[in-house]
């Protein structure tokens, strides 16, 4: 049995008893799970099968289900991360283009790269989820690729364009490390009394990417796009803040409202073709140093 079906087996079951406010019947659940099986083109399972991997799920996802008669039903443990289970089992279904066993590999064609550091992930969710220290080698990549030894408690993972990073509390402050600059990598023994109190979604919400400075200031923002460049914003806005100021054949123009970080300006950067910044000045004048650099270098 391949991992991956196990994996994709675990989520559509979490995913199927959380959306039900009532215990899902046995044969219910059964034929959802084979249904959304077949269609992935993996194999079917029995009862027996998904029993088993009920054990599985409490012990990777945190979820424990119950049978209480009627049908089953999933709770969240106490000190568990949730999931974005529509998100994952559409990677998971990504991956498996990949998956020699699979049809889909016929018409999906998955990118030839893997981010960097992937390997480290599992360990890191076990100590995320098992409250426990860790340590290893980090590799600074601003400081002329100087390698330096942390020991952390390791809180959550966050992804942003394409990289995943670790939020970990070092000396009473949450930090992040790009889980590709991560070497040597040892989940320690001893555990810490995790910090239940950290809103995570709250603390990147007025920010774009990894970054999150609480000194930087939150800034309003509006910038123009053509009409070309305004069909992509649309379907994928740039930041949960995004408000349409003018939409129409000859400009789509958009305000916006967090912090300017690195990140968000590289973003930016990306769809420049059409791009015009129209307040705040500070950020017209750092998108025209950018130009102008690039101008100089590429001219000589």
């Amino acid at each position: 049995m391949k991992p991956i079906e196990t994996l994709i087996r675990n989520l559509l079951t979490i995913d199927r008893l959380q959306r039900s406010s009532k215990p899902v019947p046995t044969q219910e659940l059964l034929n959802y799970v084979n249904d959304e099986l077949e269609k992935r083109a993996f194999r079917i399972v029995t009862l027996r099968t998904l029993q088993r991997d009920f054990i599985d799920i409490e012990l990777q996802f945190g979820y424990k289900v119950k049978n209480n008669g009627y049908g089953y039903s999933i709770e969240r443990a106490p000190g568990y991360m949730a999931h974005r289970f529509d998100e994952m089992l559409l990677d998971f279904d990504l991956l498996t283009a990949i998956n020699s066993d699979s049809h889909l590999q016929q018409y999906i064609l998955a990118e030839h790269h893997r981010p960097v550091g992937s390997k480290q992930m599992y360990p890191l969710m076990r100590a995320i989820r098992e409250s426990r220290m860790i340590e290893f080698n980090y590799v600074l990549y601003r400081k002329d690729c100087t390698v330096i030894h942390k020991q952390v408690a390791p809180h959550f993972l966050k992804e942003s364009n394409q990289r995943w990073y670790l939020l970990a509390k070092e000396d009473d402050t949450l930090k992040s490390f790009g889980i590709d600059r991560i070497n040597d990598l040892q989940v320690l023994p001893n555990q810490f009394v995790r910090y239940e109190s950290i809103d995570v979604e709250k603390l990147f919400r007025d920010s774009y990417g990894i970054w999150n400075d609480p000194k930087m200031p939150i800034e309003d923002i509006e910038l123009r796009y053509d009409a070309l460049d305004g069909s992509f914003l649309k379907s994928v806005p740039l930041h949960h803040s995004q408000h349409i100021l003018v939409d129409n054949d000859e400009e789509f123009r958009i305000s916006l409202r967090l912090r300017i970080t690195n990140d968000f300006v590289m973003e930016l950067l990306s769809r420049s073709r059409s791009l015009t910044v129209i307040r705040p000045q500070s950020l017209r004048e750092r998108i025209i140093k950018v130009y102008e650099e690039a101008l100089k270098r590429n001219s000589e």
